[in-house]
């Protein structure tokens, strides 16, 4: 018979009566315990663990019954915390499509190489510039993998295009792209090139992107005096250029789409960016 070497402790509340006291040892004694210790909320000066008195979720008493020795009070699922999600990767392929497009921004030529899920959208970016070991080379490799990696990790191309299109930085100028005459940055044309690629026209126009369309002029046609060759009306015959058409002026204001320089055209505004016009009457 054991009687002080087993430690079974039997923590109870403040309040607990003589009575209970008497069935918790009334119930060790039937579970077949050799000894058991009660341990009184507060009886001693400091101890380690303190509980309160009412609960924080109803507001009842929390008193042991003399029957929790056998039947333990557990943790509902409900209360516990939801694990944290884990972000998914969704890698492409090991064969997979690819579209390359060439680019060239004021003598800086460059590649952009796009790789795409089975669905079309792209999962990968590399951008390659014609000098290698450059600053401007390496910047942005790092910044087409940041790119690839949002991209895989569920990052809407939307949201990369809102961010990162009409950043303003050299080298900067006119491409040769008719869609994109003039770009802010190489990571300005990157975007916007993504953008008119794999975004629909009304993603385009909610982020300030906007397509240039080719209208033709509404003018007839009449034939030339000199050479006879037909030209549109509102337009120069070809090999004349205006010197009034499109001339910056220093209180042009600014394009409410993307931010450019307009450049006056008649009575308008034109954007040659992204070819929006304002300030017609």
């Amino acid at each position: 018979f054991l009687s002080g070497a087993i430690s079974k402790t039997v923590n109870m509340p403040h309040d607990a009566t003589v009575e209970e006291i008497e069935k918790t040892y009334i119930e060790a004694w039937k579970l077949g315990l050799k000894a058991i210790a009660i341990y009184r909320d507060g009886c001693k000066r400091s101890q380690p663990l303190s509980t309160s008195e009412k609960s924080a979720e109803d507001g009842t008493t929390d008193k042991p019954s003399p029957g929790s020795l056998s039947s333990p009070k557990t943790t509902s699922s409900s209360s516990r915390p939801a694990p944290a999600l884990q972000p998914y990767r969704r890698r492409l392929p090991s064969e997979r499509t690819a579209l390359t497009h060439r680019f060239e921004i004021e003598g800086h030529e460059g590649y952009i190489t796009v790789g795409l899920y089975e669905d079309g959208t792209p999962g990968e970016i590399f951008l390659r510039m014609s000098k290698e070991g450059s600053t401007i080379s390496g910047l942005m490799d790092t910044i087409a993998t940041l790119t690839s990696m949002a991209l895989q990790y569920g990052v809407p191309l939307k949201v990369l295009v809102r961010k990162f299109s009409h950043m303003r930085f050299e080298p900067s100028g006119f491409t040769k792209n008719p869609e994109i005459p003039i770009a802010k940055s190489i990571v300005d044309y990157t975007f916007r090139w993504l953008a008119a690629k794999f975004l629909s026209p009304e993603e385009c126009k909610s982020i300030g992107i906007v397509p240039r369309e080719r209208k033709p002029s509404p003018g007839r046609k009449k034939d030339s005096p000199a050479t006879g060759t037909k030209y549109e009306e509102n337009t120069p015959p070809k090999g004349l250029t205006t010197t009034f058409s499109f001339q910056n002026q220093s209180d042009a204001p600014l394009c409410s789409f993307c931010g450019s320089i307009t450049v006056r055209n008649a009575s308008c505004y034109i954007c040659p960016t992204c070819g929006s016009s304002n300030g017609c009457s």
